[in-house]
Parts: C-alpha cells; sequence; structure tokens
C-alpha cells in the first residue's frame, strides 16, 4: 500500500478542464506545416525603426547583395582550391653589404 504523499502538489490547473478530453494528441503534428518557407531574424530595435515591415528589408538587403557583386565579380572562386600546380618564379638573391 502506496504512503500518501505529504508535498502538496502545486497544480494551477483550473479544476473545469478535463484531463481525460486531452488524450491522444500528436506532438508536433503541424510543426513542418508551421516552419516551411519560414525564416526567422530578429532585427534590433534601432533598425526595426528604419525597416518597417518586410518587404523594405527584403529591398534592402537586395540592393546590398547586388551592390556586392558588382563591387568583387569574382568572389566565390577565390577560395576554391586551385587544379594546377603553382607556378614558381626566379628570385634575386641579395647580398648583404656585411657579407663582402
Amino acid at each position: 500500500m502506496k504512503k500518501a504523499s505529504s508535498k502538496r502538489r502545486d497544480d494551477d490547473l483550473r479544476p473545469e478542464y478535463d484531463l481525460s478530453r486531452l488524450k491522444g494528441g500528436i506532438r508536433g503534428k503541424y510543426y513542418r506545416q508551421a516552419t516551411a518557407g519560414t525564416n526567422l531574424v530578429l532585427v534590433d530595435p534601432e533598425l526595426a525603426d528604419v525597416f518597417p515591415d518586410t518587404e523594405s528589408v527584403n529591398r534592402a538587403l537586395r540592393l546590398l547583395v547586388n551592390t556586392a557583386r558588382i563591387a568583387a565579380p569574382g568572389i566565390r572562386g577565390r577560395n576554391r582550391a586551385s587544379h594546377k600546380r603553382p607556378v614558381r618564379t626566379a628570385r634575386k638573391r641579395v647580398r648583404s653589404a656585411t657579407l663582402r
């Protein structure tokens, strides 16, 4: 026989809620639908004043991307490993005045 718990259960649930009616729920049932096609980005408050809606943020980011592409057209290809062997250049030997 189990002893009654001496600790009082701290339950904030109202008595009119019937927990037996909540059975059978599926956790995360609509998770994929809710997150599909969304990308949540938090903007600092001072920027939120400048960009009041999604359209203005997207317009500014597109302008920034286009400007970056024009300023540095080959930036994506620079970091790729080259398959060619490095070319060695001839070096001139410099003798210091103290060795003579």
